[in-house]
């Protein structure tokens, strides 16, 4: 296990080893997968399962069944969006287009 005590025993901070490194932060690496995965499953046709939950809206009084985690994906890529200040009708529209949608799920890991 890595550990940030370098061999003379001083500590070495996250960022000084994230910017020794020049490595993205791993927050900036995951949202760019959850904005990638988005993108592919936005893409595909409007008949398709996956596409159809994307942007189905659930029930008000719907809740998660006991033991499932509070936080859903879409919720997870909901605040992922919202670096981007767009609703999901504007995310689904972008990854349509997929030359535009790239740049968006890349430019989290490059530029956190």
């Amino acid at each position: 296990m890595a550990s940030n005590w370098e061999s003379n025993g001083t500590y070495v901070c996250n960022e000084e080893v994230t910017r020794t490194t020049k490595q993205p932060k791993l927050t900036a690496i995951t949202q760019s997968k959850h904005l990638s995965i988005f993108g592919d499953t936005a893409h595909m046709d409007d008949d398709t399962d996956a596409k159809m939950i994307l942007t189905a809206s659930s029930p008000e009084n719907w809740k998660r069944p006991p033991g499932r985690p509070c936080m859903k994906w879409l919720n997870t890529t909901q605040q992922d969006r919202r670096a981007y200040n767009l609703t999901l009708n504007e995310a689904v529209g972008l990854a349509q287009n997929r030359p535009l949608r790239r740049p968006m799920s890349t430019y989290g890991a490059t530029h956190s």
